[in-house]
């Protein structure tokens, strides 16, 4: 699996639970006619995508390998 930023490192309920949060925002941005609702953006494509930048430096991965929990730098 590739390593950096673009790594995925985002599980099923995570990348649901994101993309739930991101249609809200947006939902409520149209009916509401608000601009602030452009911050829904951001959870949809990270939920899209399944990499979440903000997880890289503190070395969270919530994706599941091989019904195995993938933690990095866990033995055993």
């Amino acid at each position: 699996m590739e390593k950096g930023i673009f790594q995925k490192n985002m599980g099923i309920l995570d990348r649901s639970l994101r993309l739930v949060v991101g249609v809200g925002i947006v939902s409520a941005g149209i009916y509401y006619q608000s601009w602030l609702g452009l911050i829904g953006i951001l959870p949809l494509t990270v939920g899209v995508s399944g990499s979440c930048p903000a997880y890289v430096p503190f070395k969270f991965n919530t994706f599941c390998s091989r019904g195995k929990k993938a933690i990095e730098g866990s033995e055993g």
